[in-house]
C-alpha cells in the first residue's frame, strides 16, 4: 500500500548477445584490466635460476655471432651503435678507399723498436722520423677529413649533424687495414658515392 510499486519483470533472454556482431568491430566485450595483469605477470625471481642462465647465455651468444658476422660482412641491422648508419658507413668506405700515412704509423714505430735495440744511433734518427711522420698524417688526416665532410654535406644535406665523425674517421684513419673492423667493404681508389 505504501510501499512502490513492483516492477514487472522483463524478460531476458540469454539466446540474444549483448552487442550485434558489426564488420569492422572488435566484437568482443574489452578484457578486464586485473585479467590481462595476472597473464603478464612473472615472478621477479625465475625458479629454474640453471635454465633462466642457459637460456640467457644462450640468447647472449646469438647476438655476438650475428655481430661478429656483421663486422665482417658489414650488415647495419647488427653492427654496434658506434658503427650503424648511413653517415658512418659513408665515412668508413672514404677513409678504406684511400691510402693514408696514419695507417702506416703503428708498423714503423714497432720497426724503430727493433732498430732501438740493434743500433742505438739508428734510434735517434728512427725517432726524429716518427716525429715527421705524425706530423704528416695529422695534417694528411685534417685534409682527408675536409673532403669527407664536404662529401657528407653534398650527398646528406648542409644541416646534417656531423658530431662524433670526426673522432671516429680519425680512429679508422689509424688503424691498419686489415685490422679495420667493421671489415672494409670497399677496394682501395673505389670511392662511395
Amino acid at each position: 500500500m505504501f510501499g512502490r510499486k513492483a516492477k514487472a519483470a522483463e524478460p531476458t533472454t540469454q539466446d540474444t548477445p549483448v552487442h550485434v556482431p558489426r564488420e569492422g568491430a572488435k566484437n568482443r566485450p574489452t578484457p578486464k584490466r586485473r585479467d590481462q595483469e595476472a597473464a603478464r605477470k612473472r615472478p621477479l625471481v625465475v625458479t629454474d635460476r640453471k635454465a633462466a642462465k642457459a637460456a640467457d647465455r644462450a640468447k647472449r651468444t646469438e647476438a655476438n655471432m650475428r655481430m661478429r658476422q656483421a663486422m665482417a660482412t658489414g650488415d647495419d641491422r647488427y653492427l654496434p651503435p658506434r658503427d650503424k648508419g648511413p653517415l658512418r658507413r659513408f665515412v668508413r668506405d672514404s677513409i678504406d678507399a684511400r691510402w693514408g700515412l696514419a695507417e702506416f704509423l703503428l708498423p714503423f714505430m714497432v720497426l724503430v723498436l727493433v732498430l732501438q735495440f740493434i743500433r742505438a744511433t739508428w734510434a735517434a734518427y728512427a725517432f726524429l722520423a716518427i716525429y715527421v711522420l705524425v706530423i704528416m698524417s695529422i695534417v694528411d688526416g685534417f685534409f682527408a677529413w675536409r673532403g669527407i665532410k664536404r662529401k657528407l654535406r653534398a650527398k646528406f644535406g648542409a644541416d646534417t649533424n656531423l658530431k662524433g665523425l670526426a673522432s671516429y674517421a680519425a680512429m679508422r684513419m689509424m688503424q691498419m687495414r686489415p685490422t679495420r673492423m667493421p671489415r672494409p667493404q670497399v677496394a682501395r681508389g673505389q670511392y662511395p658515392q
